[in-house]
């Protein structure tokens, strides 16, 4: 059994929970006709969060796990 954990930093959480809100803003901005503008602000907030997952080093979350027997 694996003593690893896959929850994540909370910084990383941060940085999924900001990509997350410009995935809503993008979603709701295309069924309001679509809304060009509302998408790209919700497309800036993916890139932003996209930057900061980076810069808090998201990938150092990865836990790889002894293989199942």
């Amino acid at each position: 059994m694996s003593n690893g954990s896959h929850a994540g930093r909370p910084k990383s959480w941060v940085a999924v929970s900001i990509i997350f809100i410009g995935f809503v803003i993008g979603g709701v901005a295309v069924t309001l006709g679509p809304n060009w503008v509302m998408f790209g602000i919700g497309a800036a907030v993916i890139a932003i969060g996209g930057i900061i997952a980076l810069a808090v080093d998201i990938m150092a979350d990865v836990v790889v796990d002894e293989p199942r027997q």
